[in-house]
């Protein structure tokens, strides 16, 4: 989807005459379920109270008021945001940013100061993987972990980042599952007109009739944002974008 060709392939994709493709995604789930996995308060209120969290990241790490905030600033949070989840190190956000490596060192501590408990996550999923060879989503499905206690580094290592980010990954592929089955079901039951045609990520893909569009997007985003609730309590709110097009390219 990042390259000129993914946006045109996405344009081949075209709906039935009379119908539109609608695409409904989960706006940054990742980073929303790391904030309610770690249980970080800073996190969290940025998320509750309907902030842009690269805003509140960059903030928080470069130290500046609202003011002086610019477009560098949230592009350098957003790389350090999805970074960490990722078990990035100082060298590898570096190299993204063209930055010195003390300059990037500097970056991740001052995140770390700022949102402790997502580094006490951090080192429980690693601690857990390393004890039982696995890690668990929120719903207790497993995910397993190889070479967490190989002896070589990069084996190692690789096994620690997929530790950390496995259970966010993971948990938001069950998120989006669970609520594929409650809306197939509406579906089936004629309470949702629409066709289901494909998830990628964290998205959907319809094929919904031009006269049905209106009346069927709440129910659908009504279902992708509150179905997880009715299997465990979450504090973040999941929230989902949507977009309508004549090809799947244009639903974006």
């Amino acid at each position: 989807i990042r390259t000129e060709n993914g946006k045109q392939i996405r344009h081949a994709f075209i709906p039935e005459k009379g119908y539109k493709i609608v695409s409904f995604d989960y706006s940054q789930i990742e980073l929303r379920l790391a904030a309610e996995m770690s249980q970080d308060n800073n996190f969290i209120t940025s998320f509750v109270e309907g902030e842009d969290i690269h805003s509140s990241t960059a903030k928080e790490v470069f130290n500046i008021k609202d003011r002086d905030l610019n477009s560098e600033h949230r592009r350098k949070a957003k790389a350090i945001n999805f970074g960490i989840l990722y078990g990035i190190s100082p060298y590898g956000l570096a190299k993204q940013l063209f930055i010195p490596n003390l300059e990037a060192k500097q970056y991740i501590e001052n995140y770390f100061k700022r949102f402790p408990k997502i580094k006490d996550y951090m080192n429980f999923q690693i601690n857990r993987a390393k004890t039982n060879n696995y890690v668990e989503t929120m719903f207790g499905r497993r995910c397993n972990i190889k070479g967490i206690n190989d002896k070589n580094f990069a084996v190692r290592g690789f096994a620690e980042r997929q530790s950390i980010n496995a259970p966010i990954q993971g948990t938001a592929a069950d998120i989006i599952k669970l609520a594929m089955i409650e809306i197939y079901k509406d579906i089936k039951e004629k309470k949702i007109n629409a066709r289901m045609l494909l998830q990628v990520h964290d998205e959907l893909v319809f094929e919904i009739a031009e006269n049905k569009i209106k009346a069927t997007i709440p129910l659908i985003i009504n279902i992708m944002e509150k179905t997880h609730l009715n299997y465990k309590d979450f504090v973040v709110p999941l929230i989902v974008d949507h977009g309508i097009g004549n090809d799947w390219g244009e639903s974006h």
